[in-house]
């Protein structure tokens, strides 16, 4: 496994120890090296030969017992031995925090800081992008509970802040059932938005890049309306995502709902489901197994990726602060997709060197027709971000990228991708 001592600088070259920020009456810090403990590690150890298995020194405490004989592909699943430690909280402190799509990509992220930050946290999800493997490591704590629930259902609960994140994101998923999709963005939100109002809590949706369409804008600053095709493949998510802000505004208007709307721009990091279709974790997957990278049009097209710890931080501060007007969570460094293909490329090179494995053929990058809708430019203008949450993205790509290959390195030699 890779270690979880693993440097990394941010932008302005410092080493990033922690992540999160004491601000806004809410302290989101976490040691980076806890977070990692939580996915840099296997969900079973591999004991080809059934003798008794060896643990990860590590995290020991931390590790899952769960035990993988290849020889039969069986697996004997257990509980974990000790949960991960987290903040002991003073009630008036802990809060009861409901994340719908709390075991999706970012969900799951989401779920890490908030359980080692001492609150109460509940997920639901359907599972139908989201995976029980993402959240398993905290199920049996007290503090949190997963409940399996589709959000186009009314739920009831008490709480004080609601991450409404459920729905899926990724082209190939959301074009699976457009109906649905709109569904879960209208009929999920407005259940959201009501259970808001009847608790009081406060609600942050995660809205999209997607509501500005194929931008004429460039950057695009949240007051831009967008330039949306409002009967093409993609709208079922991009209309959607934009009724689910008109829902939250009438809301806020009507009931005073305490609404708060991220727009997310393209987000990476450990977790990311690798066949969903999303440009960084084919070409890492691609590059890993040894096949040309596939680059869809000319890749002069642009665009640019945030790691997940720097949107967690956003949507943490975004949703302590004030603001109520939607904010901008995205990078602003841009890159052709040619220009990161090669650059995935280059890091899955050096991991491998790394890691001692033999050199193969150097991958190919190939490029094929370029599907309906796609936009041309996308990156944010995320001035709004930094003046009113002093938030700024701190973790280059190229050592978000790194850390990305090692955890699909690591899920390749387990087995599990």
């Amino acid at each position: 496994m890779p270690s979880t001592a693993m440097k990394v600088l941010d932008k302005s070259g410092q080493e990033i120890t922690s992540v999160g920020f004491d601000r806004f009456g809410f302290n989101s810090e976490v040691p980076i090296d806890s977070l990692r403990s939580l996915y840099l590690r296997s969900h079973y150890v591999s004991n080809p030969d059934k003798t008794e298995a060896k643990e990860d020194p590590d995290n020991e405490a931390y590790q899952s017992k769960s035990i993988y004989n290849p020889s039969e592909n069986s697996i004997s699943y257990t509980t974990l031995a000790r949960f991960p430690p987290v903040k002991l909280l003073p009630p008036s402190q802990r809060k009861r925090i409901l994340v719908t799509g709390g075991a999706g990509f970012v969900g799951s992220h989401l779920v890490d800081r908030l359980m080692l930050l001492g609150h109460d946290v509940t997920v639901l999800d359907n599972f139908f992008t989201g995976s029980k493997t993402t959240v398993s490591h905290w199920v049996g704590h007290p503090n949190f509970e997963l409940v399996r629930h589709d959000v186009v259902e009314p739920f009831m609960i008490e709480c004080d802040q609601i991450y409404h994140l459920a729905c899926p994101a990724s082209p190939p998923h959301y074009q699976f059932n457009p109906v649905k999709t709109v569904k879960t963005s209208f009929m999920g939100t407005l259940n959201m938005l009501g259970l808001a109002k009847r608790t009081k809590a406060r609600f942050l949706i995660s809205s999209t890049s997607e509501v500005y369409g194929d931008p004429q804008v460039h950057p695009q600053p949240e007051d831009y309306w967008g330039n949306v095709n409002p009967i093409g493949i993609r709208a079922c998510y991009d209309e959607g995502k934009r009724v689910a802000e008109t829902l939250a505004y009438g809301y806020h208007r009507q009931d005073g709902v305490d609404v708060r709307v991220a727009r997310i721009f393209n987000t990476y990091g450990p977790r990311m489901n690798p066949f969903d279709g999303r440009v960084v974790s084919n070409f890492i997957v691609q590059a890993l197994k040894g096949e040309d990278l596939t680059v869809y049009g000319d890749g002069t097209q642009t665009r640019s990726f945030q790691y997940i710890h720097d949107l967690i931080d956003g949507l943490i501060c975004l949703m302590n602060s004030d603001e109520t007007r939607p904010v901008n969570i995205g990078n602003g460094d841009e890159f052709t997709i040619g220009e990161f293909a090669e650059l995935v490329r280059d890091i899955v090179e050096k991991v491998k060197r790394e890691d001692g494995d033999k050199p193969g053929r150097r991958v190919e990058i190939v490029y094929k027709a370029l599907p309906n809708d796609d936009p041309q430019k996308r990156r944010p203008d995320t001035s709004r971000a930094k003046e009113v949450l002093k938030w700024q993205p701190r973790w280059t790509v190229r050592m978000g990228l790194e850390e990305m290959v090692r955890y699909y390195k690591a899920k390749m030699a387990e087995g599990s991708l």
